[in-house]
């Protein structure tokens, strides 16, 4: 049975086309988002579907070769229709699937469960799916890590689309700080200098009386109205000049650090339970009010949360913290990286302008466009090994206060 298009296709499909992201080469994020699936729920097939006008394409896979299907013949085309997991424990016995090619055939697809994509405006772009060729059942904990690692896709999704943005918003800031450099010389050269000697000829005429009364009415006027609003338009466009140019990129406001701390690492859990790791949460203290972007700025915190929990072994731990330092900060203590993920990893974090996050090499591009995200909130990252103690990773901002006047 061919799913129903989605009430909002239209806009649903603008949103995907969006990303960018249809036809684009593997990235390690997202096969390691689908061999920890894989993994977690015991099936020998999941994919990061994409779901577009006539075809599912996948951004990642393992346990097939297909890239893409058609979307006739899609579950996932109807797991995008609901707003949370479709599982489907035997398609043999679903009549929406019963008949489906890929399900007639021996050894075809028998179980099914989707976590739809959803993006922060509400438009299911795809699932994050799991497969298997054997009738099953998920438990409570396999679902609630399946739901966990789709927004993982979600937000890396998104992220990457925000970074590009905020790169061409910096390429338009020089463009306008170059434009009022040129204004700001044409004005305060340019036209100043002849509208000066325009007004001194003026004022030279009204003084030598050598007129008769309509003229020197004339020489008046212009004196008083015209070159003085000449002046004081030109006054106007060099503090225009001046004025510094707005980000619209950012959504910012005023939030509490703490508490999206913590909807973060309740974001992570249930990936990290999956693999007997636990996240020690510690953020519970005082709010520590920043200016930020909610929502960028949370799916950059549970990147960093995924990342450790990603690379520390089975049975470690991730302690996280909010705290005052040189400015509120957050603290991934105790995390215990394999040595030869320390020095791959976490120098993306300290990469600076990326045009384009395609671009940056190494394991984890991820870091990458997380630390675009830091940089347009001012912020600073400190990385530090200590004896015993494992990795840890600090992310300073700054004070509401200095945010506001920045």
């Amino acid at each position: 049975m061919e799913a129903p298009l989605p009430a909002n296709e239209t806009d649903r499909l603008a949103a995907l086309y969006a990303l960018g992201v249809l036809d684009s080469e593997p990235e390690k994020d997202f096969d390691d988002i689908v061999a920890l699936a894989s993994a977690v729920c015991g099936v020998p097939m999941s994919l990061v579907s994409l779901i577009d006008l006539d075809r599912q394409w996948f951004k990642a896979r393992i346990g097939t070769d297909l890239v893409e299907t058609s979307r006739d013949l899609s579950f996932c085309a109807h797991a995008i229709l609901g707003k949370d997991l479709l599982v489907v424990p035997d398609a043999r016995q679903d009549a929406r699937f019963a008949d489906n090619p890929a399900v007639e055939v021996d050894g075809g697809v028998r179980f099914y469960a989707g976590a739809p994509l959803i993006t922060t405006e509400g438009y299911a772009l795809g699932t994050l799916c799991v497969v298997d060729s054997q009738p099953r059942r998920l438990d409570v904990e396999q679902l609630k890590a399946l739901r966990a690692l789709a927004r993982q896709v979600t937000s890396q999704l998104e992220l990457r689309r925000y970074a590009v943005t905020l790169a061409n918003a910096t390429a338009r800031l020089q463009e306008l700080e170059r434009r009022k450099d040129d204004l700001a010389a044409l004005v305060g050269g340019e036209l100043k200098a002849p509208l000066r000697l325009m007004d001194g000829y003026l004022e030279e005429l009204g003084r030598t009386g050598r007129h008769d009364a309509a003229m020197a009415d004339l020489v008046g006027r212009a004196s008083a109205g015209h070159v003085r609003g000449l002046r004081d338009l030109l006054g106007h466009l060099l503090e225009l000049a001046g004025a510094g140019a707005g980000n619209d990129s950012l959504h910012m406001r005023q939030i509490d650090l703490t508490r999206l701390t913590q909807r973060a690492v309740e974001a992570v859990r249930p990936i990290a339970s999956t693999k007997q790791i636990w996240i020690l949460n510690h953020a519970g203290g005082p709010p520590l009010p920043i200016i930020a972007d909610p929502v960028r700025l949370e799916q950059v915190l549970m990147h960093l949360l995924f990342a450790a929990v990603k690379y520390t072994p089975s049975g470690g731990r991730v302690r996280v913290d909010t705290e005052i330092e040189s400015g509120p900060t957050v603290r991934l203590d105790d995390m215990d990286l394999p040595d030869g993920v320390r020095p791959d990893l976490f120098p993306h974090l300290y990469y600076g302008a990326i045009a384009n996050p395609s671009d940056v090499p190494g394991p984890d591009r991820g870091l990458a466009v997380a630390k675009r995200i830091l940089d347009a909130h001012h912020a600073t990252v400190a990385l530090s090994d200590r004896p015993g103690d494992g990795t840890s990773l600090h992310v300073v901002f700054p004070f509401a206060e200095h945010a506001l006047a920045a």
